[in-house]
């Protein structure tokens, strides 16, 4: 194993050491008690069983076989869940083959980033996390389920089943995805586009055309954001069937691995294998290194810190950047590339990259996962013989370097995500797409208290120069840390004309951003009073990202001398259901602690 990863891994055991020993004595607790179905009583499991048929009924009454759980994130509009209104029926109809069965325990919100992008509705994406979360666990206070299935795909409805389920971490669980849809318009031709109607050199029309070319059908989108992220983590974490997460939907093999995925859960269940001997630190440090390998989204900096406080788990950002110091990009998808996860696939897919990170000691072959012990089950492919699923050996070198190399030639030696700080703060940035020339830059702030006033001062022409855009009151506790999607199309215009630009924010960016050199999660925040609030317009910022260093050249008798610059946030409380969510803003922890509403699992404090 190589050594940092050695070394990261002992770090976050011993500082979760007491948590994590909390933790696991709970679900030690709530496993030894098992299911308590059978001490129901009578109209409670009356109750459980009156909307099922007579066999369903049967099995539920004999107590023989398992019932299990369907938390699904299932509506029509976001179009990577519209195939989950399938799944169910046929997750029972298999589970029903073997004598058990399944319920639709009950149902979470999945609302589409998409769509919300630079919307009043965007400032809710992130709280949706911890509402999930909390959906999850109501649906499975039943207690009548002996294992779960999970379904869902997109941006925080992934983070947020996890944290749900590893709250009933007693139960065996595995996670099923629906997979992408075939691949349209490239992601290289729709940014252009997009550029090209920020300068108004088309119409909406031809803007629509374009979107609709590249977003054409159900299941998720093809570039490698957010979505796509979480289903490389999953895998990574050993908690979705091997290689499984790419294959198009409504194809047989697409079905037969949901099949299998009910198979496995009925084994989970025969050998007591729950999500909380799967889900340990090792795993989650193989989910940093596979985020780093693939150049995955930023928003895991976030995610996967509130997922593992879940089970009393204590991640940092130190963490990702030395883990991200030793671990080769070995992946090139949009946003850091043309390809998108279709390419991706057929040139190997996960079972590539996995191999290569065993090979070279980067990532933990020794744990557990739902197809048995040990990752490197996973370097497997599925396909159909004879109408029959089977996991076969794959090509264990890629298919299509461009898309995915190797260690030994990397597409760069260091991971897809880096650390900054400074006298502002800490911040992530997604190093994966910038080019050489960006990775240094000392320029005049700009500052914009919302997207919305950069995009009028583009408009206006008075950004034809090099500056940093400062957005602030843009953070968890200010208006929800939305993606701030929007800066993205007139700054890379300005970046194409030859201007240095770069952005300084406590919000975040879309997971498929990357373009321009960007200082996201800014800690502490400007609602915080975070430094971030006394930054002028004209103040010089150095911007190394080499170094690691984002430095506000401002003497510090000068900054101690500002006042923290208070804007107007009143817009941002009211509107769109915002006001519902008042307590969760108040409440939120930074960006840097995973912007949860959720203390760490096993005590208050870390």
């Amino acid at each position: 194993m190589n050594k940092t990863i050695l070394e990261v891994t002992e770090n976050i055991i011993e500082r979760s050491k007491k948590s994590r020993e909390i933790y696991l004595n709970r679900i030690s607790n709530a496993k030894s008690k098992k299911v308590k179905r059978k001490t129901l009583g009578c109209s409670n499991l009356a109750h459980a069983m009156a909307p099922l048929n007579k066999e369903e009924k049967s099995s539920m009454v004999n107590m023989q076989k398992p019932n299990m759980a369907i938390v699904t994130a299932y509506n029509d509009m976001l179009s990577a869940h519209e195939p989950y209104s399938t799944y169910p029926s046929l997750l029972k109809r298999t589970l029903l083959e073997d004598g058990a069965t399944a319920q639709v325990a009950g149902g979470v919100p999945a609302m589409c980033d998409g769509v919300t992008q630079s919307q009043p509705g965007m400032e809710l994406s992130l709280l949706s996390r911890d509402n999930i979360a909390m959906g999850t666990a109501i649906a499975l206070s039943h207690n009548v389920y002996d294992g779960a299935f999970y379904l869902g795909v997109c941006d925080k409805i992934v983070p947020g089943l996890l944290i749900g389920a590893l709250s009933f971490g007693h139960l065996p669980a595995i996670f099923v995805p629906s997979g992408p849809m075939p691949s349209g318009i490239s992601n290289s031709q729709k940014a252009k586009i997009r550029q090209e109607y920020a300068q108004g050199k088309v119409d909406e029309t031809a803007l629509l055309d374009a979107e609709s070319q590249s977003y054409h059908s159900c299941v998720t989108c093809t570039f490698f954001g957010t979505a796509n992220s979480n289903q490389m983590l999953l895998e990574m974490m050993g908690l979705q069937l091997p290689n499984g997460s790419f294959v198009n939907t409504n194809t047989p093999l697409r079905d037969k691995l949901t099949q299998k995925s009910a198979k496995v859960l009925q084994k989970l269940v025969e050998d007591d294998i729950s999500i909380s001997d799967i889900v340990s630190e090792k795993s989650f440090v193989n989910a940093i290194v596979g985020l780093m390998a693939t150049g995955g989204s930023t928003n895991h900096t976030i995610h996967l810190i509130a997922m593992a406080k879940a089970c009393g788990i204590i991640l940092t950002w130190d963490d990702f950047d030395n883990i991200s110091k030793v671990t080769p990009l070995l992946c090139r998808m949009y946003p850091n590339g043309s390809a998108d996860v279709n390419h991706f696939r057929d040139a190997g897919g996960m079972s590539v990259v996995i191999k290569e990170l065993l090979e070279a000691g980067i990532a933990h072959n020794d744990v557990q996962t739902v197809v048995g012990f040990g990752l490197d089950n996973f370097i497997v492919e599925p396909s159909l013989e004879d109408n029959k699923l089977v996991f076969k050996d794959s090509a264990r070198i890629s298919r299509d370097e461009t898309v995915i190399s190797n260690v030994e030639k990397p597409f760069s030696k260091e991971g897809g995500l880096k650390l900054l700080s400074g006298n502002i703060g800490r911040s992530v940035i997604k190093t994966s797409a910038l080019k050489d020339e960006y990775l240094f830059i000392e320029a005049p702030a700009i500052v914009f208290e919302t997207q919305e006033e950069l995009q009028v001062s583009f408009k206006n022409g008075e950004l034809e120069k090099d500056f940093i855009a400062v957005v602030r009151y843009q953070g968890p506790k200010a208006n929800g840390m939305p993606e701030l999607h929007g800066l993205m199309p007139p700054l890379g215009v300005l970046q194409d004309k030859g201007f240095k630009v770069a952005i300084v924010t406590d919000g975040r960016m879309s997971g498929a951003s990357g373009k321009v050199p960007s200082a996201i999660h800014l800690t502490p925040e400007a609602s915080n009073n975070g430094i971030i609030a006394k930054i002028e317009t004209g103040d010089m910022i150095k911007f190394d990202v080499i170094s690691g260093e984002i430095k506000l050249l401002v003497d510090e008798e000068v900054l101690e001398k500002r006042e923290i610059i208070k804007p107007n946030c009143q817009s941002n409380m009211h509107g769109f259901g915002r006001e519902l969510f008042s307590s969760i803003r108040a409440s939120i922890s930074s960006a840097e602690n995973g912007a949860t509403i959720f203390e760490l699992s096993g005590e208050e404090k870390a």
